[in-house]
């Protein structure tokens, strides 16, 4: 990804020193590079001491640079001629699939939208339609402003130019026309180029915290900003617009891109396959695996279709990191596959851990926003019931329904009918000892949970062992993540290492719900 980024950017950056061209035809390619160096320089600079673009200033000039296309696409379209697309494919077909790798580039930007899901409203259902409609809108655009290009530049002019948007708003509107889209184009590269460096930046960062890089790449300075990721990310681009040609840059950063979305992909399919308890997406993909399995096809085609070259840069860069995880990082670090899981279901022996689940419980607690003030105070004023001896079931599920009836305000004799329908069908044993019956009842909103302890232990049903602790969860259907998340916050208590010695040697009620209170603030606190 980070190299997806980076080449990307570098590429963003490079447009910024061709479009030097409009002010000095006779510019070589070396110094194209050299302004481009600079503008790579200049976004360090405003990366490292803190200054970025706002979210209002991008949308502004999204709005903006999308005003602009959408003019020259209407102006435009008045001067097409239709004898330019003819022939339609003068190289075949196969000249098509290559471009097609070339410029996917262009749709890099579209998985950057999920970087953002912790400050979107609703990520399950806005994030899916933003990468739709961005999609959507993109292609659109593209599809229009080439048709309008094509229909009218002169196919030898199109064919030699580096800015042909530019030479095409020039061909009807003149010298005005070329300065607008040119301004227009920089302005596109400039907010990509910056943007694009604050993100790529941010994954040494993060690999550098995580030890997969070295230290000093995860620390942030006083002003908030990692200047030794952001350094070494610009470097990273600088050697890549010094020693690229243009072709093999936007070849190089196509095929990064294309082999990403392969992982993606493939990592789609794994996690699916591999049965993972805690994962849970928002967002399923329609016709699975189908999909995928198009896609990755069509990527691995592609790729092969751009060539020899660029399938070798991105061969070294790959054997170059590969190297660094095992000469650097291996080591360091505990990691658990999805994959592993797969295996698992094919060889039918257990040899993973729960890394993986512990990992995506932590996700779908902070994705679906349960507050720890809720269940703070859920715990709080919860009934805490205590036994010697395992009480008569009747009698338990009576005492379970008059709680509940106080509580939540539902029908006692409806809740007791369910508790004795369901609690046998809807029960999760975190381990042995700790046993989670849950039921969910009519009405909106509502939700409760019910301690109980019983020293000789409760027996809920033969497929379980008797258990000492039981966490009795009810819910309606609305409230259904927080049930999912309040059994995580249960599941990890009850899985620390001195919680049943606590639960059992309890002396009273209140110390049961302390142990269940302060374990939950330890585990929050890290």
């Amino acid at each position: 990804d980070w190299f997806s980024l980076s080449f990307k950017t570098a590429f963003a950056i490079l447009g910024i020193g061709i479009f030097v061209l409009l002010i000095n035809p006779g510019i070589t390619d070396l110094q194209i590079k050299l302004v481009a160096v600079s503008c790579c320089l200049f976004f360090t600079f405003v990366n490292i001491i803190g200054a970025k673009l706002t979210g209002r200033f991008q949308i502004a000039m999204v709005a903006t640079l999308i005003s602009l296309l959408v003019f020259y696409i209407v102006a435009g379209s008045f001067y097409v001629q239709s004898s330019r697309y003819i022939p339609f494919t003068p190289y075949g077909f196969s000249s098509v699939f290559a471009t097609a790798g070339l410029v996917f580039i262009s749709y890099a930007g579209l998985t950057k939208i999920v970087g953002v899901a912790e400050e979107v409203k609703n990520p399950g259902r806005n994030i899916p339609r933003a990468l739709f409609l961005s999609w959507g809108v993109m292609s659109l655009l593209y599809v229009l402003v080439l048709f309008v290009t094509v229909g009218v530049v002169e196919p030898g002019q199109l064919q030699n130019s580096l800015i042909p948007i530019s030479l095409g708003a020039g061909t009807f509107m003149g010298t005005a026309g070329i300065i607008i889209m040119g301004v227009a184009a920089l302005l596109a590269f400039a907010t990509t180029a910056n943007a694009g460096l604050l993100a790529a930046s941010r994954t040494p960062m993060a690999m550098g915290k995580d030890e997969l890089l070295p230290r000093a790449l995860g620390k942030v300075s006083k002003r908030g900003t990692p200047a030794f990721s952001i350094i070494f990310t610009t470097s990273f681009m600088v050697f890549v617009i010094l020693f690229l040609d243009l072709e093999n840059l936007v070849k190089a950063a196509s095929t990064m891109i294309l082999l990403l979305f392969v992982f993606v992909n493939l990592s789609l399919i794994i996690m699916r396959e591999s049965k993972i308890r805690n994962y849970r997406p928002k967002f399923r993909s329609p016709f699975y695996p189908w999909i995928q399995i198009a896609g990755i096809i069509g990527y691995v085609f592609l790729i092969f279709e751009m060539g020899i070259i660029p399938i070798l840069i991105v061969g070294v860069f790959i054997f170059c990191s590969l190297g660094w995880y095992w000469l650097y990082a291996s080591g360091k670090i505990k990691r658990e596959y999805a994959l592993l899981h797969v295996i698992e279901r094919v060889i039918g022996i257990k040899s993973t851990g729960y890394l993986v689940d512990e990992e995506l419980r932590e996700i779908l607690i902070e994705r679906d926003g349960i507050t720890e003030e809720r269940f703070e105070h859920l715990i709080k004023k919860c009934a805490v019931l205590d036994f010697e001896e395992p009480p008569l079931p009747g009698v338990l599920t009576k005492q379970i329904a008059h709680i509940l009836k106080e509580d939540i305000g539902v029908n006692e004799n409806k809740i007791f009918r369910l508790l004795l329908t369901r609690e046998k069908k809807r029960s999760v044993m975190i381990k042995p000892g700790v046993i989670v019956p849950s039921i969910i009842i009519p009405g909106h909103k509502k939700s409760d949970i019910i301690l109980i302890r019983c020293k000789k232990g409760i027996t809920f049903s033969d497929d379980y062992p008797p258990a000492n602790a039981v966490f009795i969860m009810v819910s309606t259907y609305d409230e259904q993540h927080f049930y999912l998340h309040a059994l995580m916050w249960l599941t990890q208590i009850a899985e620390t290492p001195d919680f049943e010695m606590k639960w059992l040697n309890a002396l009273n009620t209140d110390e049961l719900r302390d142990i269940i209170l302060l374990s939950w603030k330890k585990q929050i606190s890290g």
